[in-house]
């Protein structure tokens, strides 16, 4: 642990919350200058996160919690104010903070003429959570975290969605009662803990810190480590979204704005894979290796289930929302199946599919409202009307699906890789997944964007500079993600080694191969 001379992490949850509460209780500015005055916010925020990342984070130890600080909050029941984060932490709390102005940028034209400025409130709001979330080293405080992110996220679906209202207010409405059951099992987990805690050492000032968990959970009994994987894994299952417990996510992409499904489905919905990683692998590493082989079998599920389901969509929102269903698949199963290259490759997996998904659904939903409709059966031969539109969700589709200097292939080849060095079956299964993930990116293309244009569809127009600008870094880092990924396996590598799991020859290719 590393302690901070400033509190960097508490200043990068305040920028944004500051923001947001600004707009949020005067009306005027917010009417007025709302998306301007949030996109300065943000970008003030993105400055500071790479400062923090260049100059305050030390990498040559990247698995050490570091720009950690700690402050009494609620001390009548051990609960304190403290944040920390490894390489994992801080590299997604960059992804998050580095996606919230593209998405300021890219729905400039979106925004409700009776509430101007309140959608960027929100944003701002969401971000400042995203922040404490991936920063939390209290358990009290991922929690509260958890569980307040999703008032912004119910108002962003269901206010200030897309379509029908009534379906928007169902959608928002299935995410929240997902959410919150899903949040309630992990509270009464988080209880567990507590009176875990409370009766090792009644006298300790804090009982939700995670040295002094990490300290006390690993080597308690079996059913006690199962007691809390199993709550803490609802929640994460459902956040992920794993199969069975999934569905809300295409009915709430199909109304959201894009904007608001590329932080969901591009950073949020990582809370459950980071979870996984920091709390259960970390805090019950004996329960969840009990687990390994069901978590992983659901994992592969996932990963099938997810690509077939997308292969019948018809709705291009739906579409990319279940083709994230299939790589949270491949991201579980690396966290489970026992391999240090694998978990490797999912952390990896987290931020490549966060690039690579936020220009699918900006793409996907510009595509929508020129032409009117989310359902792929209304287009054919956008690719004359609309070329750059489609080569680049071409760009990013292709790599989705791992295609070789594209940011998804380093990822997904060290969890198959990873995989196979423990089980050949579950590896050959989820390939079947590749080959089902090239035929749900590459016949829409040739639905939607091949042929003669449709009636009524030839004079839509392509990108604008702004929409172009918003795709520039997009591209960019899916380039240098598949091209030059080395640095970021390097970085996160250590964070894997400290979990303790067992390491393979295939590590050591899979690592040359990504230089």
């Amino acid at each position: 642990m590393i302690a901070a001379n400033f509190p960097w992490l508490s200043v990068l949850v305040a920028i944004p919350a500051a923001g947001a509460a600004l707009l949020g209780f005067v009306p005027p500015l917010r009417r007025a200058a709302g998306r301007v005055v949030a996109l300065v916010v943000s970008l003030v925020e993105l400055a500071l996160g790479v400062y923090v990342a260049a100059s305050v984070f030390d990498w040559s130890a990247p698995a050490s919690y570091q720009v950690y600080e700690s402050h009494l909050w609620i001390p009548q029941i051990g609960i304190t104010w403290s944040l920390g984060v490894t390489s994992l932490g801080l590299v997604m709390i960059l992804l998050a903070i580095g996606l919230v102005p593209l998405v300021l940028i890219a729905g400039w034209d979106e925004d409700d003429a009776a509430d101007r400025g309140a959608y960027p409130a929100l944003v701002l709001a969401l971000q400042a959570f995203m922040v404490v979330i991936f920063a939390a080293y209290d358990l009290t405080v991922f929690y509260f975290a958890f569980e307040a992110m999703l008032v912004p996220l119910y108002l962003m679906i269901g206010r200030y969605g897309v379509g029908d209202e009534a379906a928007r207010h169902k959608a928002a409405m299935k995410f929240l009662l997902y959410s919150l059951f899903g949040g309630l099992v992990m509270l009464g987990g988080i209880l567990y803990v507590w009176a875990i805690a409370y009766q090792a050492n009644p006298d300790a000032s804090t009982f939700f810190r995670m040295d002094m968990l990490a300290q006390l959970l690993p080597t308690a009994p079996d059913t006690v480590q199962m007691v809390v994987f199993v709550t803490f894994m609802v929640a994460f299952a459902i956040k992920a979204p794993m199969v069975p417990v999934h569905t809300w996510l295409p009915d709430t992409a199909a109304v959201a704005r894009p904007g608001t499904s590329v932080l969901l489905v591009g950073v949020l919905d990582k809370i459950g894979t980071f979870g996984m990683i920091a709390l259960c692998l970390q805090l019950t590493p004996g329960a969840a290796a009990s687990a390994k082989w069901v978590m992983c079998v659901l994992a592969v599920i996932s990963i099938l289930w997810g690509g077939l389901s997308a292969n019948g969509q018809n709705d291009i929102m739906r579409l990319v929302s279940y083709t994230s269903v299939s790589h949270f698949g491949f991201m579980v199963l690396g966290i489970f199946i026992g391999s240090q290259i694998a978990l490797v490759g999912a952390m990896f997996y987290m931020v490549a599919h966060g690039v690579s998904i936020a220009a699918m659904f900006l793409l996907s939903g510009w595509l929508s409202r020129r032409g009117g409709t989310q359902d792929m059966r209304e287009y054919v031969g956008m690719q004359r009307v609309t070329p750059v539109l489609a080569g680049l969700w071409l760009v990013s589709g292709l790599a989705s699906i791992a295609l070789p200097g594209l940011s998804g292939f380093v990822p997904e080849y060290l969890v198959l890789m990873g995989t196979w060095s423990v089980s050949g079956p579950l590896a050959l299964f989820a390939v079947l997944g590749v080959v089902i993930a090239a035929l749900y990116v590459l016949m829409p293309y040739q639905r939607v964007f091949t042929g003669a244009p449709g009636k009524g569809k030839e004079e839509l127009t392509d990108l604008n500079s702004r929409e172009r600008g918003v795709m520039v870094p997009l591209v960019a880092a899916m380039l240098i993600l598949g091209i030059w990924s080395a640095p970021l396996v390097s970085a996160l590598t250590p964070v894997a080694s400290d979990l303790g799991l067992p390491t393979t020859q295939v590590g050591a290719t899979a690592e040359g191969s990504a230089q």
